[in-house]
């Protein structure tokens, strides 16, 4: 039986990694472009991104654990509450108001307003926290 110390360090690893190349590789150049708009629309685009990208970390966190040969001790209701966090904090940042709107309100709004990397990089520091998260859910689940 894998200790839950251990599986968040593989959980963790995998998703940090993983975050990346489904948040840049995977991820098409339309969605990137049309996951903000307003309306239905957007909201689609932001839900296919977010999809493609949940199946991307699932697939990385599953592989990894078994090729380590901890996937018996991964818990399936570890992994959905986990992969459920994750994709809505990522879907909530990617409409980019909500994140924006929250800049404003903790005193990052003249950064934005000063620095065009500033979005990203919030947007980044928040799905790092949040993957934060979806690592220990899935772990002590």
């Amino acid at each position: 039986m894998t200790d839950t110390a251990t599986m968040f360090a593989v959980v963790a690893a995998t998703l940090y990694a993983a975050h990346a190349v489904a948040d840049h590789w995977v991820q098409s150049h339309t969605a990137a472009c049309r996951k903000a708009a307003p309306g239905l629309a957007g909201a689609a685009w932001c839900a296919w991104h977010v999809t493609t990208y949940l199946v991307t970390c699932t697939a990385a966190v599953v592989a990894v654990a078994a090729v380590l040969g901890v996937l018996d001790d991964l818990s399936p209701v570890g992994l959905a509450v986990g992969a459920a966090v994750n994709g809505l904090s990522h879907y909530v940042a990617d409409r980019r108001r909500p994140l924006l709107w929250l800049a404003r309100i903790t005193g990052h709004g003249e950064w934005v307003d000063v620095d065009p990397q500033a979005p990203y990089r919030l947007d980044q520091s928040w799905h790092k926290g949040w993957l934060l998260v979806t690592a220990v859910l899935t772990a002590a689940l």
